[in-house]
């Protein structure tokens, strides 16, 4: 029999394949372009941050991209490519800028698929003195800033849709597991808190390893059972995340078990992450060693702490601030199956 010859698909460069995905630039471009006149009309500077860092990031499942700084003599200084602007952007607020946005081109490591790219661009914002609740507003706002911008009535992945123009549905955390877990979620200063939850994943036919953490068990059962349900026709507000998902976000003054965070959905898909910003410079530590020593544990590695981001904090006013991913959201309001699709230039290197 003859042989049979596979030729591999063509570079994202190739005029043919970058013609296919141009109507998405070209979106990418407008919806660009009308957020910046969004955050403009509101009185928001647009900074740039640098991307070198002495500290990528210190949240346990974020990896980074190490590099060096080499001095005229020689000497080198290790550097990481940050994950997020966000430690720069406060100490712009420190600085005393109020209100502030940035598109930043991100990195991470050990993350690409369909949804994930190593380096992707993050649209965050910082306002001095707002409440969460009026940045999950401005949030709700750029989606249907998007879908007008891209010319289309809903956002889409896949089979999956959502109304950017609907009123977004705000649930809470234990709300969320009750409805699409069928769960009352114990949380982990619980009695059998652990176990109970152990049990939960192993009845859906979910992997329970040894060396799992309360944390671990809830990122399994969080990402298997819950997200893909949340934003289906319209968005979710996703609120009031366990105390030790905070991250770098305050505790919730009614109920110190909760932080106040919340996450915005649409078509099953994570957009953006929003903290009121925790401006305790020793508990931030405290949270920073912890996601440190379960890197170690988890991934032989750790990285350093950024010392004059710490120190900004004792200055830095009361603020809230929010990621949203800007790729993400260009996939949806143009239909995308694929990050890459509204990619310029994909990252190079295997996929």
């Amino acid at each position: 029999m003859p042989a049979t010859s596979t030729s591999a698909a063509p570079p994202p460069w190739h005029r043919e394949r970058f013609s296919a995905r141009l109507p998405r630039l070209q979106a990418r471009a407008r919806i660009k372009e009308a957020v910046r006149c969004f955050f403009r009309e509101r009185d928001f500077f647009e900074v740039e941050t640098p991307v070198l860092q002495v500290s990528p990031g210190n949240e346990t499942h974020i990896s980074a991209f190490a590099t060096a700084l080499v001095s005229a003599d020689g000497s080198a200084s290790p550097l990481y490519l940050h994950s997020s602007p966000e430690f720069a952007c406060k100490k712009l607020l420190a600085a005393g800028v109020p209100r502030l946005f940035t598109f930043a081109p991100v990195f991470r490591n050990r993350e690409r698929g369909r949804l994930h790219s190593p380096e992707f661009t993050m649209l965050e914002w910082y306002r001095a003195g707002a409440s969460l609740d009026e940045v999950a507003d401005e949030a709700v706002a750029l989606l249907r800033i998007a879908a007008e911008a891209a010319g289309v009535t809903e956002l889409r992945h896949c089979d999956r849709t959502a109304d950017p123009f609907a009123r977004p549905e705000v649930l809470d955390i234990m709300g969320a597991f009750r409805r699409h877990a069928d769960l009352a979620l114990p949380l982990p200063d619980e009695p059998d808190g652990f176990d109970e939850l152990a049990e939960a994943l192993r009845v859906r036919g979910l992997r329970v390893a040894a060396d799992d953490t309360w944390s671990d068990l809830f990122s399994k059962l969080i990402s298997e059972a819950v997200e893909p349900r949340l934003g289906l026709g319209r968005p979710t507000l996703l609120t009031r995340y366990p105390a030790s998902q905070a991250a770098l976000a305050r505790l919730c003054p009614d109920d110190p078990r909760f932080a106040q965070r919340f996450e915005l959905y649409c078509c099953g898909i994570e957009l953006a992450n929003a903290f009121h910003e925790l401006a305790d410079a020793d508990e931030q530590r405290r949270r920073f060693e912890r996601a440190e020593a379960e890197r170690r544990r988890i991934y032989g590695e750790s990285y350093p702490l950024d010392e004059d981001f710490l120190a900004c904090l004792a200055v830095m006013p009361d603020s809230c601030g929010i990621a949203l991913g800007f790729d993400r959201l260009v996939m949806l309001a143009t239909g995308a199956p694929d990050i890459e699709d509204v990619l310029w230039l994909p990252v190079a290197g295997p996929s």
